[in-house]
């Protein structure tokens, strides 16, 4: 009986010597957070998505502390209602920032991009990206894996059956970027959403020649430059044999559309065009005078 009193007594004293020395270790090591990190971060949407560039909503919200202003700092998910509370918290004024939406640069449908191969391996992007060029002759355009729809948090990206490429839908994107990231040949971009979310954009990123993107793609941008010549804005440039549209410069005229002879410049959300004959003239003056 003394045994099993002496043992218990012994563990005991073991045990509060040792909450003792916990005790004393976490306050002598005991770090002082700023309690704005905590309201920041219980404003925050709590996606832990990434889009923002940092570890999480937590790394997000001691960024924002740490750094004094929000200069570059943006939660995507959020918009500008939750850095404006991000603001208030700091005590800083935060401009609005331009609605970001994914955007799928390639239009190599089924139709448009014949198979030349057959992939048996695992459904996955990165995968197949690292064995070879893909199914068809594009090597640079999407690969149909999906991997992009499985990055997406918020079920905003679908794999379209019938064309085998991504689509994005505008209302549920939050121009996060996990898409983006996931995409190993980079044709996914965040664009300005545009008002009306209408936007103008390269749906090709092939940087081979003309002649062999076009035999690749029926729709790929062959970099002949007629819509750089059409663009009253200086918003379109041509490098690698590929146009880009420069979306902080574009007016939105379409006129880049109506000149692109593979239809690879691509205007979602926007009424259909008139005739030609009906169209009125737009000029650089009466275009900046609308924006």
């Amino acid at each position: 009986m003394n045994t099993i009193i002496i043992s218990l007594a012994v563990l005991g004293g073991i045990g509060c010597l040792a909450a003792i020395i916990l005790y004393v270790v976490a306050q002598t090591f005991k770090v002082n957070e700023d309690p704005r990190i905590d309201r920041i971060e219980a404003v925050l949407p709590g996606a832990n998505c990434g889009g923002c560039g940092k570890p999480g909503c937590r790394g997000f919200a001691e960024a924002c502390v740490k750094a004094g202003n929000l200069e570059g700092l943006r939660c995507p998910v959020g918009g500008d209602a939750t850095m404006s509370q991000v603001g208030a918290i700091l005590g800083i004024e935060v401009a609005a920032g331009d609605a970001l939406v994914a955007v799928v640069r390639c239009n190599g449908s089924c139709a448009n991009r014949p198979k030349t191969s057959q992939y048996n391996g695992t459904r996955s992007c990165i995968i197949m990206h690292n064995l070879y060029a893909g199914e068809t002759g594009c090597r640079y355009g999407c690969l149909g894996c999906g991997d992009c729809v499985a990055a997406c948090q918020f079920g905003a990206i679908h794999m379209n059956p019938e064309t085998g490429l991504p689509e994005v839908d505008d209302d549920k994107c939050t121009a996060c970027g996990a898409c983006a990231k996931a995409c190993p040949k980079n044709i996914i971009e965040l664009r300005k959403k545009g008002p009306k979310n209408r936007r103008i954009f390269v749906s090709c990123v092939n940087k081979d020649k003309g002649g062999v993107a076009r035999k690749a793609c029926k729709a790929a941008c062959i970099g002949c430059g007629k819509c750089v010549k059409e663009c009253a804005f200086d918003a379109i440039v041509v490098e690698n044999n590929v146009a880009y549209i420069d979306y902080t410069k574009c007016r939105l005229c379409r006129k880049c559309e109506a000149a692109c002879p593979t239809g690879a410049i691509h205007a979602p959300n926007f009424p259909p065009r008139k005739p030609i004959d009906e169209q009125p003239a737009v000029t650089a003056q009466t275009e900046t005078s609308q924006a």
